[in-house]
């Protein structure tokens, strides 16, 4: 068992909690190793925003780095850390090498979010109006999101299904993938049918995935809901709104477009449904965690929903047709004892799937024991280390020339 126990996390961004469901998993991350004894150092090359959270506040050495500087390999050789988290697969392909060559016997996990390849192919497939295809997958993005998780001694993923797809379509090993998904319980004060009105769609508009969803929302579903529901209004909330989203908003309709929540969690509180007609993506979707916490009833798609239930029925309904979705939606919205009981699976699914005391346990033995088998965990993973040795030759001369080029 190691005595003194060092974190270092390379950040893709500095963690937004309260913009996006990636800064809260990124606390929920810095939380879990902690309370585990890990001293933690965030590093990160981005700006810190003004909604980034303080870390060192939190007990967290912050250190932000340069790409292309050899200033890191200094800093990460003095640190020394036992394991090195990467936030996104992008953080990796800029440091894993760095990592690998100044610090051989760290631990390095790879923080998924969600597969970027499965969300962009979604994404193609949808723009050019057709249906996604497994072939689809193949694409470049693939190829580096894959080579990252195989330099990677294990991948944290949120989605069953990603996990599964990972297997099968890239013949991953298991032994590289570990299931942690984001934690979640339900709040203690929960507003009651008839204290709530309207309905709640909220997501950061720098992810692709919900300006798509509200302008779908704005376009196909909101005219049919309106002339069914003429009193009622579609309240659109989410951090960084370009002009294009502000453009959306329509009063004389009943559609608002809002802008960030102050508190995300009294937005969707104090509505009565969650609408998330989501046509691409990844991953498992913050906002519908929060209306399962918030005790709030949604309606989504086939995507939107994808590996969060699993077997329990979903808190509400799961519709991809324009249509059925509207009429979905009004059921919800009319019938309190449907209604009830969609807030009441919405509990189930978050006490059976989504505490955070399900996993800690076993992923910190995890840790522990890749910590002390790493050269034999390494060795069953040859492919790899071929990679690793042949992105560490190119990409460290690349980096090197241009180090040097911003010198002169």
């Amino acid at each position: 068992m190691l005595k003194n126990k060092t974190l270092l996390i390379i950040g893709f961004v500095w963690p937004e909690p309260k913009s996006s469901a990636a800064g809260s998993r990124m606390m929920q991350l810095i939380e879990l190793f902690q309370t585990n004894g890990y001293a933690i150092t965030f590093a990160s090359t981005a700006q810190n925003l003004d909604f980034s959270v303080d870390v060192s506040v939190l007990g967290v050495s912050a250190k932000t780095i340069e790409l292309n500087s050899s200033t890191f390999d200094d800093f990460v050789k003095d640190l020394n850390p036992n394991v090195v988290l990467f936030d996104r697969f992008m953080a990796e392909e800029q440091f894993g090498w760095r990592v690998s060559e100044s610090c051989p016997n760290a631990l390095k996990l790879l923080d998924t979010e969600d597969l970027h390849c499965l969300r962009q192919a979604r994404q193609l497939a949808v723009k050019e109006n057709r249906e996604f295809t497994f072939e689809d997958l193949f694409s470049e993005v693939a190829k580096r999101e894959i080579a990252s998780i195989l330099r990677c001694d294990l991948s944290l993923m949120v989605s069953e299904f990603e996990m599964e797809l990972l297997q099968k379509q890239f013949t991953i090993s298991k032994d590289l993938l570990f299931y942690l998904p984001i934690f979640a319980e339900r709040l203690n004060l929960i507003p009651s049918f008839i204290e709530r009105n309207d309905f709640v769609f909220i997501g950061n508009f720098l992810h692709e995935p919900n300006w798509d969803c509200v302008k779908y929302l704005s376009e196909t579903i909101w005219p049919l809901l309106h002339n069914k529901l003429p009193d009622a209004k579609m309240l659109i909330y989410g951090a960084y709104p370009s002009q294009k989203v502000l453009e959306l908003h329509k009063p004389k309709q009943n559609f608002y477009i809002k802008g960030r929540a102050n508190d995300a969690f009294e937005v969707v509180n104090n509505a009565k449904v969650v609408l998330a007609p989501i046509r691409f993506g990844a991953g498992i979707k913050g906002k519908l965690l929060e209306a399962m916490r918030c005790g709030t009833p949604s309606v989504t798609s086939s995507i939107g929903a994808e590996s969060m239930a699993g077997t329990f029925d979903w808190n509400g309904f799961v519709k991809d047709n324009p249509n059925e979705f509207v009429d979905a939606v009004v059921q919800l919205y009319e019938d309190e004892n449907l209604w009830k009981q969609s807030q009441e699976n919405g509990f189930v699914i978050l006490d059976k799937r989504y505490k955070k005391s399900l996993f800690e346990k076993d992923f910190i033995a995890e840790i522990n024991s890749l910590l002390e088998n790493l050269k034999q965990h390494r060795n069953k993973n040859f492919i790899g280390s071929i990679l690793q040795h042949h992105l560490l030759s190119s990409t460290k001369y690349m980096s090197k020339w241009i180090e040097g080029k911003n010198k002169k």
